[in-house]
């Protein structure tokens, strides 16, 4: 999976990179299910233990076109997952109260805590993108961002958060079959906005957008992953595979019991 990293320093060339690239696994669509259904009890295990351990904090960002599949991969790659230790938070349009402080403030307070995991769906990055795209900010304001985003996410790396960001890769093609099939199915209706029209057609600027800030921001202690995501089921595989790895190297261990607990007898 290393291969959908985008290293420090290094362009991350989103329109070049393959949305339905399966390189990383040899198998098809049922062996992946099958695979998947491992990660998610390894995953299980993992989160409990990061709980239990509480030394740890994670932080999984999310970001997307329209129709990228955001909602689905939390779904998915987190099902079974405790809600007790996990946590998701969704970054919609600031309200007044938000607006009238930092960008980064509301962030900030949803950023996870020891022995949690936080989950963005959306998040800052939306201050690097939306506010480009549609030209709510001056570039005067926005292009600094990058660098105020650096520094946050290295705080709360050195403060001990283990950081993973993912850009979920679809193709205009593939958004364009998303999109009809929420007109076309009765049950996806209410998912579909005319405004998804409008920013649809926006689609090379967002990319444009997209592809600086990946640029900018992938770091050491905040890597970016551009994850394939035509296929769901690969999406998905992916981006567990990469979180279960990472757990891993974090070393947890469960805390020492009490002493004495061996002549404890429950009566």
């Amino acid at each position: 999976m290393h291969r959908y990293r985008v290293e420090p320093g290094e362009d991350a060339q989103i329109a070049a990179r393959d949305t339905k690239d399966l390189q990383g696994f040899q198998g098809n669509k049922s062996a992946g299910k099958v695979a998947m259904k491992a990660l998610n009890s390894q995953l299980e295990e993992l989160q409990e233990l990061l709980y239990a351990e509480g030394k740890h904090k994670v932080l999984i960002v999310l970001q997307a076109m329209d129709t990228g599949g955001k909602d689905g991969t939390i779904r998915h790659v987190f099902d079974g997952t405790n809600p007790q230790g996990v946590k998701v938070a969704s970054f919609k349009k600031p309200t007044a109260e938000e607006l009238a402080h930092d960008y980064l403030w509301r962030v900030h307070d949803n950023a996870p805590a020891t022995g949690q995991i936080a989950i963005f769906n959306r998040s800052h990055y939306e201050d690097v993108l939306i506010v480009r795209v549609h030209d709510l900010v001056p570039e005067h304001r926005w292009r600094p961002r990058y660098e105020h985003i650096n520094a946050f996410e290295k705080l709360l790396a050195e403060e001990g958060t283990t950081i993973l960001k993912f850009f979920l890769h679809i193709s205009k093609q593939e958004q364009k079959e998303r999109l009809q099939a929420r007109l076309d199915e009765a049950e996806k209706t209410w998912k579909f906005s005319k405004g998804d029209l409008a920013e649809r057609k926006l689609w090379d600027t967002y990319i444009q957008a997209y592809e600086e800030a990946l640029t900018q921001t992938s770091t050491e202690w905040a890597p970016w992953y551009v994850i394939p995501a035509d296929r769901k089921w690969y999406r998905n595989l992916a981006i567990s595979t990469i979180i279960v790895d990472t757990l891993e190297r974090l070393g947890m261990e469960y805390p020492e019991p009490e002493e004495g607990l061996a002549e404890i007898v429950i009566e």
